[in-house]
């Protein structure tokens, strides 16, 4: 559990690091000295900082649960893609400043690697912290500043890397860093908010984001395939390996965007999730959607429907978000089992060597399945979608989007990735009244535009990723390099 001294030092942790889109990357520290505070602090703020960040109402419901088309908003423009610039700016910066820290913490030690035996392994959690935010990033906004940015002595106006590259360099770093894992040592002993420095569970966290990693670029990278196979037998095996970060259930140390204190009302969840669970009997309905007042029962709301629509209901008619994912002691998560089978699932139909597909995306289904609701239910309800090889992409496309709730960022990438539509090959989403945020977004945004300071800050290097993908720095001017469908 993390203690109460390393929360009651977050605060001061923030002192560390600034942010790399405002190009200070790494603190100026004499290297012959330890440094001001302990590599168990930066990791815990690293972890709780990233989640905040990724799990903050302004991120996560305002631009990832809208994007993948889990929620929608009550005022319709906030369902039209118009990207708010502060949240925008919050999650570029914040996950720069959480990256900086994780980067010191890897410093410090080094330093001490030859009095602490485990100093390797909290190197190694650090490098897969960073890993999973890194791909966040070159995920949200394409090309992004990486191999200049912990640098400060060279350059404080790091370049942007193209987002291939920092995939193979992420991939890479992951499989060096497995390999140096000793599970006969811990990892971080105390301020480890995920796995307690179990690094048995870290070993398979960093094989499962490999496969993520792999799964997301295998259309486009032919080694993906080979990265899969080495990885598959050694990531998630249960949902005891879920990687999540566990929050407290009270302030400072509460899931970020909880109504404990107040109500939210300003999402609703989408007629798009609603529709389709309800249809498919789906048990976790009851648990992602609470019911609306008039009348008693679920009802989602039409993506992005307008406010002045004489046909759109009072608020009391549609359904809020469920409690379970408004509730303070939410868990923050990172990566879940039940992916990791979608994952094998979709390489095992690709024709990769990773099992059955069947048996894959039956067990992803009842993994999600019994997180939410219970296994009984699972196995019941997988009697109403099953597996399909001829339509691989639509049915474990769709049990995947509903299995990444509430990771709207995560659900927002494979929705654009494999676009899967309803088994039956119906529409599963639905483009929203004018669906216009600069005049390319009509549909669905392919990618984040970048915050508007790093067009001052970092002048010359954000001209030149602007021009590498596309020219134009919109939402919808250019897919992502791995987006083929």
């Amino acid at each position: 559990m993390i203690t109460r001294k390393i929360l009651y030092s977050l605060g001061f942790l923030l002192l560390v690091g600034l942010a790399a889109c405002n190009k200070f990357d790494e603190m100026n520290h004499d290297p012959s000295k330890s440094g001001s505070t302990q590599p168990e602090y930066l990791f815990t703020y690293g972890e709780k900082n990233a989640m905040d960040l990724i799990y903050a109402g302004t991120q996560n419901g305002s631009i990832g649960m809208l994007y993948a088309q889990y929620w929608t908003g009550d005022q319709a423009n906030s369902s039209r893609y118009a990207l708010d610039e502060g949240s925008n700016n919050a999650l570029w910066s914040g996950l720069y400043i959480t990256v900086n820290n994780l980067q010191e913490s890897i410093r410090l030690n080094r330093l001490r690697q030859a009095d602490v035996p485990a100093a390797k392994n909290q190197i190694a959690c650090a490098w897969v912290m960073k890993a999973w935010i890194y791909q966040i990033l070159a995920d949200a906004y394409g090309n992004i500043p990486f191999s200049e940015t912990n640098n400060l002595s060279k350059t404080i106006t790091p370049k942007y890397d193209d987002a291939a590259t920092v995939y193979k360099q992420l991939t890479d770093t992951l499989q060096a860093q497995i390999a140096l894992m000793d599970e006969t040592l811990p990892g971080f002993e105390t301020g480890d908010g995920i796995f307690n420095g179990d690094m048995a569970k870290w070993k398979k966290l960093a094989n499962s984001l490999l496969l993520r990693i792999a799964m997301r670029e295998v259309d486009v990278n032919a080694d993906a395939q080979k990265i899969i196979e080495t990885a598959a037998p050694n990531a998630m095996t249960s949902n005891a390996d879920n990687a999540e970060f566990k929050y407290l259930g009270v302030d400072p140390n509460a899931f970020p965007f909880n109504n404990s204190q107040r109500e939210i009302i300003q999402y609703y969840v989408s007629s798009t999730l609603t529709d389709y669970m309800r249809n498919t009997h789906d048990p976790r309905l009851p648990v992602y959607a609470r019911p609306a007042t008039i009348p008693d029962t679920i009802n989602g709301m039409r993506y992005g429907w307008s406010e002045s629509d004489p046909d759109r209901k009072a608020a009391g008619y549609y359904s809020y978000p469920g409690s379970k994912v408004y509730s303070a002691s939410m868990p923050g998560i990172l990566m879940q089992y039940a992916e990791v089978e979608f994952i094998l699932a979709e390489a095992a139909a690709r024709g990769f060597a990773t099992g059955d597909a069947a048996t894959h995306y039956n067990n992803g289904v009842k993994s999600s399945v019994s997180y939410w609701a219970d296994t009984s239910a699972a196995n019941n309800f997988l009697a109403n979608v099953p597996y399909t090889a001829g339509d691989w992409k639509n049915v474990i496309g769709t049990q995947k989007w509903l299995a990444l709730y509430p990771q709207g960022l995560q659900g927002w990438f494979e929705r654009n990735r494999l676009d899967p539509k309803k088994p039956n090959g119906d529409s599963l989403f639905l483009a929203p009244y004018n669906s216009i945020e600069d005049g390319s977004v009509k549909f669905v945004p392919y990618r984040l535009s970048y915050p508007k300071s790093e067009q001052t800050l970092n002048a010359a290097s954000y001209q030149s990723a602007v021009q590498a993908m596309g020219g134009t720095d919109t939402q919808g001017s250019k897919k992502l390099w791995w987006d083929k469908y």
